[in-house]
């Protein structure tokens, strides 16, 4: 039997005994199992290798709330900004795309190239669940440089296709799943460098995406029209090397399962590369969060609110050429979503604070109603100043919905499981941020016109929005349960020990009356 972290344990060859603290555990290396070694043996390793995981009463290092943090959140920060700030640009790219590779004997070149953008912001999401486990097990380093040179290939890679279709692999998958593993890192890093100021950090964060999202879209007009998309993208590519770089940044303060494995304390800071060898953890996929009901109705809801979220970042500089074709600088539009999404996220962040529970789904209820309105109402803006009102009213509510995802996954399965949580959701969001942009290019190439599409798009918000409104009921109703069940198991407990108490009480007076006799 491996003693515990309080227990004396002789030495040997001496009368005297030592303690072993939870670190001298987990500093001391693992034998293997030998040909004579039984199932206790077998047992006290396991026992071992637990201990090596998360001794009992081992807590990770607090984080210093600074120093080297705020180059890891200058960091965070480019990251969100080069990989949001893209995807959301993609508009522009979408036109530039249609101009070189377009036919007009090809009718279903806006179907075609819708494909790429919305193939592209799928796979980040789809990749998310996979990220975490291999954030888990190698770090946020390793995963986040890795990912950042996977996208730098795949983006490189694109500037020198010939046609359309290379492209969905090209931008849409390499480029995508390598945006999708430097992404994940960097918003997992920041909670081992800050605690007290994690709020601020994330608003930081997080508001990355926001000013890319604003400066990109006119960095990549003038690119597209001085240039050519090729060249476009190669210049692209410096900021998938920056992001290489600042991947470097990401010092691990928390050992990650591999260094666990290796018995390393405090992660391998010294080593990038390293060839120890272990073993992956036995749970991999906690399903279990699926038993949480009011966990399974949201994650069910919040893909199906979001099958029209993403056409208006694809196609709505089209369809500013088609409708206000005498205007200038017509990727404004993508510019007030950027610049309203970025207050948004912080002003119904800082009001999230203020709802209690999981009551905070009703922010994202309200934002859904709101995004589904503002796309119906798209087609009916018959003056750019109309459009541009709805674009900023679309991008505050945008904001809304992006803030307050972490606080509700928080609330509906508890801290321990969040992060597996919110992949999975993230995994889920990637179905319909892919089909939805396509369909609406399909409709635009077989009706002549976005008008229905636009109008469709704000159909699946409202929807959505109205399945997120029996989470608050659900999870109430559980609590009840829990807390009946909890009180039941109380009381018995009180008449068990009224019980005990008074069979103990006779039991002594009977000894006092027989004393008596």
């Amino acid at each position: 039997m491996v003693p515990s972290p309080a227990e004396p344990v002789a030495a040997e060859g001496s009368g005297k005994t030592e303690t072993r603290s939870p670190a001298s555990l987990g500093a001391a290396p693992l034998s293997g199992l030998g040909p004579s070694d039984g199932p206790e043996a077998a047992a006290e390793k396991e026992q071992v290798e637990v201990e090596l995981a998360g001794p009992a009463g081992a807590e990770p290092p607090p984080p210093p709330e600074g120093g080297w943090g705020w180059l890891v959140m200058l960091a965070a920060m480019w990251c969100n900004g080069s990989v949001f700030g893209i995807q959301n640009a993609c508009g522009v790219l979408f036109v530039a795309m249609l101009k070189t590779f377009g036919s007009k004997d090809d009718d279903q070149m806006v179907f075609k190239t819708a494909w790429v953008s919305s193939l592209s912001m799928g796979m980040i999401f789809f990749c998310c669940p996979i990220v975490s486990i291999f954030t888990d097990i190698f770090g946020c380093r390793k995963t986040a440089v890795v990912g950042a040179a996977i996208g730098f290939i795949g983006l490189m890679s694109s500037s020198f296709v010939s046609s359309i279709e290379p492209l969905y692999l090209t931008y849409g998958i390499i480029f995508a799943s390598g945006c999708s593993f430097a992404y994940q890192p960097s918003l997992v890093i920041l909670g081992h460098y800050f605690k007290k100021r994690l709020g601020l950090v994330n608003g930081i964060v997080t508001a990355g995406s926001s000013l890319f999202t604003i400066l990109l879209p006119l960095l990549l007009r003038v690119l597209t029209d001085n240039l050519d998309l090729f060249y476009t993208l190669r210049i692209l590519c410096i900021f998938m090397f920056v992001l290489f770089l600042a991947g470097f940044t990401y010092r691990p303060l928390v050992p990650s399962v591999r260094d666990k494995e290796s018995g390393i304390k405090g992660g391998n800071r010294s080593s990038f590369f390293s060839r120890r060898k272990f073993s992956p953890p036995k749970k991999i996929f906690n399903f279990a969060i699926f038993k949480v009901t009011a966990y399974a109705v949201w994650a069910v809801g919040i893909p199906l609110a979001l099958f029209g979220y993403f056409v208006p970042y694809v196609h709505l500089v089209k369809y500013v050429n088609e409708r206000f074709k005498d205007e200038t600088n017509k990727e404004v539009v993508l510019m007030c979503i950027g610049i309203t999404s970025g207050v948004g996220r912080l002003l119904f962040g800082r009001i999230a604070d203020y709802v209690p529970g999981v009551k905070k789904v009703y922010l994202q209820v309200l934002s859904f109603v709101f995004i589904g309105l503002m796309s119906m109402m798209i087609p009916l803006c018959s003056v750019f100043g109309a459009l541009i009102a709805v674009c900023l009213i679309m991008g505050l509510f945008d904001g809304c919905f992006i803030s307050i995802m972490a606080p509700i996954a928080f609330e509906l399965v508890g801290a321990q499981d969040v992060s597996q949580a919110i992949g999975f959701l993230l995994g889920f969001m990637s179905i319909p941020m892919t089909v939805g942009p396509p369909i609406a290019g399909l409709l635009r190439e077989k009706l002549g016109s976005y008008d229905v599409a636009f109008y469709l798009a704000g159909v699946p918000p409202l929807i959505g929005g109205a399945v997120l409104c029996f989470i608050p009921w659900i999870h109430s109703k559980k609590q009840r349960e829990i807390n009946k069940t909890t009180g039941g198991e109380k009381m018995e407990k009180m008449l068990e020990n009224q019980n005990s108490l008074l069979s103990s009480s006779s039991g002594i007076v009977k000894k006092e009356s027989d004393s008596v006799i």
